[in-house]
């Protein structure tokens, strides 16, 4: 193994990419939070009902790319 390999760190992404779920009718879509937060839970408009609905975070989908 080479010592450049063990020095040299990937650098962790500051967002990440989550899909939530409204928690009325099912309708599912995607939301970017930042890394450290806690699980996403926000009011949103539902297309399927037309009318605003919370909606919570179901699962992690990535991480995003390094912002500087």
């Amino acid at each position: 193994m080479l010592l450049t390999r063990v020095l040299m760190k990937k650098p962790k992404s500051k967002d990440v990419m989550v899909l939530i779920q409204s928690m009325i009718t099912g309708h599912k879509r995607i939301a970017i939070r930042p890394r450290l937060d806690d699980k996403l839970e926000k009011i949103d408009f539902d297309p399927w009902i037309q009318m605003d609905a919370p909606y919570k975070e179901l699962k992690r989908i990535r991480s995003l790319g390094k912002k500087e």
